[in-house]
């Protein structure tokens, strides 16, 4: 994320207003149109696409130890996948 200098872009009314608030300190503003996590590259398919290959894998009869060796994680994130693996196929399940 890189900063701009509000002097630079705001009009000196609004930045006398926001200095009532805010002084001297750094402030984040958001954009009006926040964009889904991963949509601008190729990670969010990524672990979409790894997280089904360890659950699979764990089906099939690996366990959480060699899971993590084999993909290199830990085994709590290994956990993690597998617990959100099964909710996320719960969740399908009951909505069909």
């Amino acid at each position: 994320m890189s900063y701009i200098k509000a002097e630079n872009v705001l009009p000196q009314e609004l930045i006398d207003a926001i200095q009532q608030y805010v002084d001297g300190k750094m402030i984040y503003i958001p954009c009006k149109e926040k964009q889904e996590w991963g949509s601008l590259s190729s990670a969010k398919v990524f672990f979409r696409e790894r997280n089904e290959k360890i659950y699979e894998a764990y089906k099939g009869g690996m366990g959480s130890r060699e899971l993590a060796r084999s993909f290199s994680l830990s085994e709590k994130s290994i956990q993690r996948i597998l617990r959100n693996q099964r909710l996320a196929l719960e969740e399908d399940v009951e909505s069909a």
